[in-house]
């Protein structure tokens, strides 16, 4: 019963920033592993950050291919969860998830979460 919902996606040039929000709805999170995923075009779905519901925002996790430019964050109270994106480049254009499925830790594997919701476009182009 749990629902969520994206937003803050759109054009940007290259080395530009974009804010993703993530709102939930419908239920709690504890314990729940909250991930961003993306999707290009032709492309498999695949990870990019989660973090912890339930935690103090300092338990996280992401890959290589974002590292340094990407960075998750969470407003409990608001029942929100974010994703800053800097330095944007033309391989990060995909559509970004929002998702979400009960763990007490974080969790990278596309088919354990069981939450999605319906992504945000983001173009990076000049």
């Amino acid at each position: 019963q749990v629902q969520l919902q994206e937003s803050g996606g759109g054009l940007v040039p290259p080395g530009g920033s974009l804010r993703l929000s993530c709102v939930a709805s419908g239920g709690t999170f504890n314990p729940y592993s909250m991930g961003w995923f993306r999707q290009a075009p032709g492309k498999e779905r695949e990870f990019v950050m989660s973090i912890l519901w339930a935690g103090p925002g300092t338990n996280t996790f992401s890959t290589s291919t974002t590292s340094g430019r990407f960075f998750i964050s969470k407003d409990n109270a608001k029942n929100m969860v974010y994703l800053q994106m800097n330095n944007l480049k033309s391989e990060d254009t995909a559509v970004y998830y929002c998702a979400a499925v009960q763990s007490p830790k974080n969790v990278m594997e596309i088919g354990s979460y069981d939450v999605w919701g319906q992504g945000t476009q983001v173009t990076v182009s000049s």
